[in-house]
């Protein structure tokens, strides 16, 4: 069914509508790379490096990886087309300056997709990281800049994934649920509900509107189009959306809608927390899969704070999106048009950060 009113909306049988109540009881989830996968990934970074190329223009053929690209493409079909999520655990990095184990790590999202800009300042590759930053004081301000509780939201793109470069002293789980077992979850017990999810939602672009643009977009939380159901969340984006006099205000069933998913989140048996160690990698599909982090204490040496890198993926599978998503989608192709290189010197780069 590719509209989502009244009785046609019919339960979404996937691999993807897992629950975490499942994945507890196995690990195929998480795949090890071996001695051999890391010499290959230094024999690339070294191909790499010889010939002087680097972030945002190095692409899968300049990064070969003559057995390990087969088995990445392979992981980028279950992150998309099945499950929706994997963690590639025992990358070496601990030897390695943070500007090379990002080289390996664009290098390895090369070969499962298009790297793409994550704001509007271009940034290719996004810093996770804490700059005593209050994005719920700050409208322009993001979740990863700090180190409180992120709501459990999806980004723009087909995929992201995330490089652990250092994790934190205390806390810093990631959390993810999946949207698809939410869905079925909320035909399950609340039927009246699911009507309001495939409506339109105001969300805040969070100061990144376009010259001549509203600065907010509007999107459904379910939507289903080219044979996959695609989900939309980002409570944060849709209270602060509220800001704006011009638009209406939240209606009753739509904030019940918006609690609802955030108790199935919270519920034990959907919600699959995972501790990212040095080296881990994960991605996730971000039309099945929500995401969130626990909050965390860190380290007070500077070198040991809690840091990890974002990758945002568009893959060759998805070949169709809801026409809802458009209007994004180009901002974000704006955003493309002038990639920025990335920088390690985050103190340096404080209030740049806040966009």
């Amino acid at each position: 069914m590719q509209s989502g009113s009244g009785s046609a909306i019919t339960p979404w049988e996937h691999p993807s509508a897992w629950r975490a109540s499942q994945m507890r009881e196995r690990d195929d989830w998480i795949v090890r790379l071996s001695d051999a996968d890391n010499a290959e990934l230094r024999a690339a970074l070294g191909h790499a490096r010889a010939r002087g190329l680097g972030l945002p223009t190095l692409g899968a053929d300049d990064f070969p990886l003559p057995t390990l690209a087969v088995r990445l493409r392979a992981l980028r079909d279950e992150v998309v087309d099945g499950r929706g999520f994997v963690l590639v655990r025992g990358l070496r990095i601990d030897d390695l300056p943070a500007a090379d184990a990002a080289l390996i790590y664009w290098g390895i999202g090369a070969h499962m997709g298009e790297g793409r800009a994550q704001n509007a300042q271009g940034e290719v590759l996004g810093h996770v990281t804490d700059l005593g930053i209050d994005f719920h004081a700050n409208p322009n301000a993001r979740g990863y800049q700090t180190r409180l509780r992120l709501p459990f939201h999806n980004d723009q793109m087909d995929m992201v994934g995330l490089l652990c470069l250092m994790p934190a002293r205390q806390g810093g789980l990631s959390r993810i649920v999946s949207s698809t077992a939410l869905h079925n979850t909320v035909l399950e017990r609340r039927p009246d509900l699911i009507e309001t999810m495939y409506q339109p939602f105001a969300m805040d672009r969070r100061g990144e509107a376009p010259a001549g643009r509203a600065p907010w977009y509007h999107g459904a939380l379910f939507e289903r189009a080219g044979g996959r159901l695609f989900c939309r969340y980002n409570r944060t984006y849709i209270d602060s959306a509220q800001r704006f006099a011009e638009l209406p205000r939240l209606t009753d069933a739509q904030r019940e809608c918006l609690d609802l998913i955030d108790a199935l989140c919270r519920e034990p048996a959907l919600c699959l927390d995972m501790e990212l160690q040095r080296g881990d990698m994960q991605f996730v599909c971000n039309f099945t899969v929500l995401h969130s982090r626990s909050a965390y204490e860190d380290w007070p040496e500077r070198e040991r704070r809690r840091y990890l890198l974002r990758l945002w993926l568009r893959t060759p599978q998805v070949a169709e999106l809801p026409a809802s998503w458009a209007e994004r989608y180009q901002d974000m192709a704006m955003w493309r048009s002038n990639p920025s290189p990335p920088v390690f010197d985050l103190s340096a780069r404080r209030d740049d950060l806040v966009h």
